[in-house]
């Protein structure tokens, strides 16, 4: 199975298209698994002529685990998760590349480009947030995520999976709930480590505020966010847009926290856009 040869943090990846091509890397949210970005999404991209790479987050998946099933805390932070982000770069021996994240993966590739501008050509950031202003955080404190979780037997997850995605869309973007119950049980089959996503949560609440540093990120940015978001608030994304100073917004209305399938052509020419004005200004 293909890991990064980085030795301290083997991350488990998956590359998709000519090895020649342009990279793009995509970037998983809190507690997902590489399985969040579809291959039906990944071809999207990689018929454009680009690169595609997705990666197990620390603490999911197929990567390594930072603790037991009782401990909650990983001692690692958000700078630490945007440096695997660099650790799949250096595996593919790539100088630079495009990074797309969703939600905490928004958050990995904004402390990326903040921490590694050379190695980011550019963004794309969906359904994130900049920082813990309350116009930002729509959820509560997630105390659940600050105690040893309750395991689920696969069934249940099965069915919490598909309960959730018959109410986290929209008349006008519904979310396939067959295919998350189908992501539910496969998730559980390659790994299941709910304590591993408590490890991340508390690496995202001593986060550093990010927005007065995205001022400085020179690199082209998309920045896409549902109007309807119950998790992550559209106000970041317009304070996102606002300070990026190569930023194209997209705020979509009827769009919650997840991105549906049918806005996936639209992200796809998105990301596809801003990688280009990305290799543009690289050639400068």
């Amino acid at each position: 199975m293909p890991y990064t040869d980085t030795t301290d943090v083997p991350l488990y990846f998956e590359a998709f298209g000519d090895e020649s091509a342009p990279l793009v890397v995509l970037i998983s949210g809190g507690g997902a698994q590489l399985l969040s970005w579809t291959e039906e999404f990944i071809a999207l991209i990689r018929d454009q002529g680009f690169r595609v790479v997705r990666f197990d987050n620390r603490d999911t998946g197929l990567s390594p685990r930072f603790g037991g099933p009782d401990d909650v805390d990983g001692g690692y932070g958000l700078e630490d998760l945007a440096d695997d982000v660099v650790r799949v770069l250096d595996h593919l021996a790539v100088p630079a590349a495009h990074l797309v994240g969703h939600s905490m993966g928004g958050m990995m590739a904004q402390m990326a480009a903040i921490r590694h501008p050379e190695r980011v050509l550019s963004l794309g950031l969906l359904s994130t947030i900049p920082g813990q202003d309350p116009r930002y955080v729509r959820h509560d404190d997630r105390p659940e995520l600050q105690r040893t979780p309750v395991r689920v037997p696969r069934a249940e997850q099965v069915e919490r999976a598909g309960a959730y995605a018959a109410i986290a869309g929209s008349e006008r973007y519904p979310v396939d709930v067959e295919w998350m119950r189908w992501a539910a049980g496969e998730a559980f089959d390659r790994g299941d480590a709910p304590e591993g996503f408590a490890r991340q949560w508390a690496a995202l609440l001593r986060a550093p505020e990010r927005l007065e540093q995205l001022r400085t990120v020179t690199a082209p940015a998309l920045v896409f966010h549902g109007r309807d978001d119950d998790v992550c608030g559209a106000a970041a994304a317009l304070d996102m847009a606002a300070a990026l100073p190569e930023a194209e917004l997209q705020l979509h209305p009827g769009m919650g926290h997840l991105i549906p399938p049918g806005l996936w052509p639209v992200l796809a020419d998105g990301i596809v856009r801003t990688a280009r004005r990305g290799a543009q200004v690289a050639a400068r």
